[in-house]
């Protein structure tokens, strides 16, 4: 399910307040998002986005991949999370289950102090299967038991959550 025009929006803001960022995004889609975060990041900043569909990311390789700071990657989420814990980044935007409802917490441990966390499709889907909700809970009450980040809940376009570590 592809971001709204909102959160590509806010995602392009946010983008735009970290210059010389390191930019990470789990769940490239077809690269709308991708192209939002690009589209709000400075020359020095670079993003690496990833996701495990070959179709999808075709999409988004045509027309993003001319970008030399974007890195698109095509591997299995949970993977690479495990293998590059030792990365630190700016930003990440969370737009599938690696990240957001797996290895949640080595990912927020992944942000620099000062670094944000951004999910969005928090708010009830139409299309969400059976039981999902619960997932979304879930992830909202560890969300809350966090030290060390600031929270903010938004019950705005399909409901996004910002962490901020501190």
């Amino acid at each position: 399910m592809p971001s709204d025009l909102k959160t590509g929006s806010l995602l392009k803001t946010l983008a735009a307040m970290k210059p010389g960022g390191d930019f990470l995004e789990l769940g490239t889609g077809t690269g709308l998002s991708t192209a939002w975060i690009l589209a709000g990041m400075d020359t020095a900043s670079s993003l690496i986005t990833l996701d495990n569909d070959a179709i999808f990311q075709e999409v988004a390789t045509a027309f993003l991949a001319g970008d030399d700071r974007v890195t698109i990657l095509h591997t299995d989420g949970e993977k690479w999370i495990q293998e590059n814990t030792d990365r630190k980044f700016d930003f990440i935007f969370a737009d599938t289950w690696p990240g957001k409802y797996n290895h949640f917490c080595q990912t927020i441990d992944m942000l620099k102090k000062g670094g944000v966390y951004i999910v969005d499709d928090m708010c009830e889907q139409p299309n969400w299967p059976e039981g999902h909700q619960g997932k979304v809970a879930a992830l909202i009450e560890d969300m809350d038991q966090l030290a060390d980040y600031t929270v903010t809940k938004m019950h705005w376009s399909t409901g996004i959550i910002m962490l901020v570590r501190q």
